[in-house]
């Protein structure tokens, strides 16, 4: 019996969870003494504790974390993805790293392949189009990765559903884009563009702050001054040499993130329009772009570094009283710098 019992099979004798199984196994998640009894019994009457002790001595290293990004080299997602391989330094973990190229299938068949290989929390890091099909695939993985004594781990991404086994760390998107319009704003600019982004949360979130901030002042934001694009320098350039020679007549523009704000200062110089002079402008991220361009972007700062660092440790500690809950909504600020000036009379 010991050579074919599984954790299932022990599961099943015991009337518990694989999961929980799993954690009298390893020892490294509380469980009440009742429960732990029931499991050790069951695994003497299997005769798995030979082939369990194989594994703990075989398996004494420490568990992968796995991370899986858009675009591995955008510097948003590298950010976020240093922040959770330095806890897993801390939690002395391994990480796998992954890429999906914003291929939402591509997405779930990783997820899937790593609920089999001991993984012991999944983290994913990018927006995504929230549609009801990919919440209802989402929430499957979570529940499978709970049975598989995993974690489903999302980073500056909604959860799938409430009541699921799933870590979310978020930060203030919309809070973030109402505060940099409304920096716009105080400034006297009423003739804003929005640049950059598509359907993702990233910048559903961002747009929706822009328009409260405009609807805090009486005003709507145009149709026409929302040019939506990719989160690349090359299209904020681009698309503001057309602007400036087609579009409507503009005195600021709200970069959806920092690459695409830079794109647009560089346009704005090339031809001649002195920025902040003329044409003020914001980016959001606060990564290094920012701080690179001339002027220096004044930008929404995320907190990067912590979004990976508290998503890791919630999921690696999610049995502990006390951390806190299993959602958790990140603060964002504005990083005042040389891109924005007064509106010109």
């Amino acid at each position: 019996m010991s050579a074919k019992a599984t954790v299932s099979d022990v599961a099943r004798h015991a009337g518990v969870s694989a999961a929980t199984v799993s954690r009298v196994l390893s020892g490294n998640h509380p469980v009440s003494g009742a429960t732990r009894t029931k499991v050790l019994r069951a695994i003497r009457e299997l005769d798995y504790v030979v082939n369990a002790a194989a594994r703990a001595l075989s398996g004494r290293q420490p568990r992968t974390v796995a991370i899986i990004l858009t675009d591995v080299s955008a510097p948003f997602f590298n950010t976020v993805a240093r922040g959770i391989e330095r806890q897993a330094a801390v939690e002395q973990r391994l990480c796998l790293i992954s890429s999906t190229d914003g291929d939402p299938d591509r997405e779930l068949a990783v997820v899937s392949m790593l609920r089999e290989q001991n993984t012991g929390a999944v983290c994913l890091i990018g927006g995504v189009r929230d549609t009801p099909e990919y919440r209802s695939r989402m929430a499957a993985l979570a529940n499978a990765l709970h049975e598989a004594d995993s974690r489903l781990v999302l980073c500056g991404r909604p959860s799938p559903g409430p009541d699921l086994p799933v870590t979310v760390v978020e930060y203030d998107n919309e809070g973030g884009a109402f505060a940099a319009a409304s920096h716009l704003l105080s400034a006297g600019h009423r003739e804003i563009v929005f640049l950059g982004g598509g359907e993702d949360t990233t910048t559903t979130g961002r747009l929706a702050g822009v328009r409260r901030a405009m609807a805090a002042y009486g005003l709507e934001l145009d149709p026409a001054m929302v040019v939506p694009g990719a989160l690349v320098r090359r299209f904020g350039y681009q698309a503001t040499k057309r602007l400036l020679a087609d579009g409507p007549a503009f005195t600021a523009i709200f970069g959806c993130d920092d690459l695409v704000a830079a794109g647009a200062v560089a346009a704005l110089r090339d031809a001649g329009v002195d920025v902040p002079g003329q044409v003020s402008v914001i980016g959001y991220d606060d990564l290094s772009p920012a701080e690179d361009v001339y002027p220096a972007l004044t930008t929404v700062h995320i907190p990067h570094d912590e979004i990976g660092r508290t998503a890791l440790r919630l999921a690696l500690h999610r049995d502990d009283p006390d951390l806190p809950a299993q959602h958790v909504v990140l603060g964002t600020h504005i990083v005042v710098r040389q891109s924005v000036a007064p509106r010109l009379p």
